[in-house]
């Protein structure tokens, strides 16, 4: 029994090892062909790697720098831009003015000898009228209003044509004598004579 297993074993190891050598030999180049593919894969893409880490080092600098624009862009393009029309010889018209500026307003000036035709053309009613007329984003100004309300105004938008402080009341922006101050109410006005109170300053 014994050499009869010696025989057999005898007979079949040639044959076991050139399996073997030719399963050796498909692994090698199973592992070869993968090798390649995947350092082909590497040279092949459009982006180096070296370009990549630079692009993502890159961009932790680049990117504060870019939010830091956008917000300031942000911020200056919530400076309100205002164009006043009013007589050339008015002070307390550039008073007004000077207050807004102080507040942060971006005022255009632009003295007219025809004061009452700007009012007629934004439709400022006869029992509201000042001495001066603003438009600012859409909206009509008419005399000394406060800064804030016309803010307040800006930031709530509601339908309305504008602001109005009728007359000149002392005290108002651009109005100041000394420590004296009349009361003063600040009107929203909409077509169909709509006036409704806005603010309310009762010194």
């Amino acid at each position: 029994m014994q050499k009869k297993f010696i025989y057999w074993w005898q007979k079949c190891l040639p044959f076991i090892v050139v399996r073997l050598a030719i399963l050796l030999k498909k692994v090698a180049a199973i592992v070869a062909t993968a090798a390649t593919i995947a350092m082909l894969g590497i040279y092949i893409s459009p982006t180096p790697m070296s370009y990549a880490i630079t692009i993502s080092q890159a961009s932790v600098v680049v990117n504060p720098s870019k939010y830091i624009h956008d917000k300031q862009t942000t911020l200056e393009a919530k400076v309100p831009n205002i164009n006043v029309y009013r007589s050339p010889g008015c002070s307390c018209c550039g008073g007004w003015i000077d207050h807004l500026k102080t507040q942060g307003f971006s005022v255009q000036d632009f003295p007219t000898p025809d004061i009452d035709a700007v009012k007629q053309r934004y439709k400022v009613p006869d029992n509201l009228t000042s001495c001066h007329t603003a438009i600012v984003n859409g909206y009509v100004i008419e005399g000394h209003v406060p800064a804030n309300d016309i803010k307040r105004l800006l930031q709530e938008r509601p339908n309305v044509s504008g602001l109005s402080v009728p007359q000149m009341p002392v005290g108002t922006p651009g109005m100041e004598i000394g420590d004296k101050k009349d009361p003063f109410t600040v009107f929203s006005f909409a077509p169909k004579d709509k006036i409704m109170v806005f603010n309310d300053y009762p010194y």
